[in-house]
């Protein structure tokens, strides 16, 4: 009983998740079309949620000493790169279409397990990049000449390899008996996120007035302030919090089934909330791209052989299959907690 209880009650902190994570453009783009650079709203939304987040950088300063590689990899790049990539390509292009491309990144995860690993996957994982490749084929829609802009293009598919960079270094010492806290690393990602953006990004040179007046969203006017708040504390402390703390006590094929809700709950809040509406074959595509995202992610690889070099690569290919939310195996709590956060910071 009690276990069911908790399975309902992570699979609707799940569900929470998945819905703050997908509004986060919604909110990012009118701000950006009202006058802010998408850096400086990268720039907001890190520096904003690292000061929440500070109470808990302080609970786990011993990360400082003894994860120092893997905070910096975090914060360079499932906060800054993924963020200011993504935020970059909504300036150009889509939200459903920038958060669809970015959901390449399993299949991509798996192209460097194959073939920089040089380790064997399944026949199903490689069947959902086949999917994801055709389905991406469909949201870009390849046969109008890339119509679409390249530059928003390149800077969703940038976003992606930024997660793919990440699943590659969260499994750097996954096998150790003390692993980092999940919510300390995504603290500690913030703060030198924030400070690498602060360089980056130049939030001096802001206009701070904006944030004072309204932005339009599909001819309604909206407080920026209230924006830039929904930003911050839903689409980044809470949903990295309810992310986290979800997958403790869902299956990761659970979390996986429900991680890729982000994107369809983005592309319906951007069909609904900014009239960007999507044609029939961009929603096969991204249907296929979502399914393709899936079966790469609940694929386990085939399990390494007994080859030390193999073998010195530790878990590195169930890891890198984790994609948007999921990974692993069941009972490795810490290690599932730490690759849905670095999922979750795709968006």
């Amino acid at each position: 009983m009690f276990a069911s209880q908790g399975r309902s009650a992570g699979l609707g902190l799940a569900l929470a998740s998945a819905f703050a994570f997908g509004g986060s453009g919604v909110a990012a783009k009118p701000l950006i079309e009202a006058g802010l650079d998408p850096l400086h709203v990268v720039w907001l939304r890190v520096a904003g949620a690292a000061l929440v987040m500070l109470p808990v950088a302080w609970r786990h300063r011993d990360l400082l000493r003894r994860k120092p590689a893997l905070l910096v990899g975090f914060g360079l790049l499932a906060v800054a790169g993924v963020q200011a990539c993504y935020f970059a390509s909504i300036s150009r292009i889509p939200v459903g279409v920038a958060l669809l491309i970015e959901y390449f990144a399993p299949a991509l995860v798996l192209g460097w397990v194959r073939f920089v690993q040089r380790r064997p996957v399944t026949r199903a994982a490689a069947l959902g990049v086949v999917l994801a490749v055709g389905g991406l084929s469909c949201v870009v829609q390849v046969w109008s000449g890339l119509s679409f802009d390249l530059v928003g293009l390149l800077l969703a598919l940038a976003a992606a390899c930024c997660q793919v960079g990440y699943f590659v270094l969260s499994d750097q010492g996954s096998d150790e008996a003390e692993q980092a806290d999940p919510l300390g690393i995504i603290a500690y990602g913030l703060l030198i996120g924030a400070l690498v953006l602060t360089v980056v990004a130049r939030p001096w040179g802001m206009d701070w007035a904006i944030l004072g007046g309204s932005a339009d969203m599909d001819g309604s006017s909206v407080p920026a302030w209230l924006l830039l708040g929904w930003i911050v504390l839903i689409a980044t402390v809470l949903a990295y919090v309810t992310g986290v703390i979800s997958v403790r006590r869902l299956s990761p094929q659970v979390a996986g089934v429900v991680a890729c809700l982000e994107a369809v709950v983005a592309t319906v809040l951007a069909w609904v909330l900014l009239g960007e509406h999507l044609d029939a074959p961009q929603i096969l595509g991204g249907a296929l791209v979502l399914v393709g995202a899936f079966i790469a992610q609940s694929s386990t690889p085939k399990a390494p052989s007994s080859d030390p070099v193999a073998a010195s690569g530790g878990d590195g290919a169930e890891v890198a299959v984790g994609g948007a939310g999921t990974g692993g195996t069941e009972g490795s709590g810490g290690r599932d907690e730490k690759e849905l956060s670095a999922g979750r910071a795709a968006s």
